[in-house]
């Protein structure tokens, strides 16, 4: 197996291509930040459920992209900041995609959070990805 340079990368290419083939599911190595940003992205509502469970080597994350009888939520999920070109921005930066209709997930020194609760808290950081 091939490791990745770019984990969040390889997790958004998962995603994107489980929605072109019609997958309800997804199944990958398990990191926290991973995680973290599923978990936002289930907040904001573009994904259904997100699961961790013990493999037989380290832990696996299991995202559900929608449920039985709807279409995915998600229309374009983009990796903004790449380990050859680190994009950060201060508070007043964080940009609004689509007018609002979809997000920017930032890491900040308060933790990883949606563009928006960045902008509310006065902190910038580093770009992560796109959805909407």
């Amino acid at each position: 197996m091939i490791t990745s340079t770019d984990p969040i990368a390889d997790m958004l290419s998962r995603i994107r291509n489980a929605i072109a083939v019609r997958k309800r599911e997804v199944s990958m190595p398990h990191s926290n930040v991973k995680e973290s940003v599923a978990r936002l992205l289930q907040k904001s509502n573009f994904l259904t459920d997100i699961k961790v469970t013990d493999a037989t080597v380290g832990k696996t994350l299991v995202i559900t992209i929608n449920g039985e009888h709807e279409n995915a939520r998600i229309t374009e999920i983009k990796r903004l900041s790449k380990p050859g070109r680190r994009y950060y921005v201060n508070a007043q930066e964080i940009p609004v995609v689509k007018r609002g209709r979809g997000v920017v997930i930032v890491s900040t020194s308060k933790g990883m959070m949606i563009g928006s609760e960045a902008k509310k808290q006065h902190v910038g950081g580093e770009l992560i990805c796109k959805v909407y």
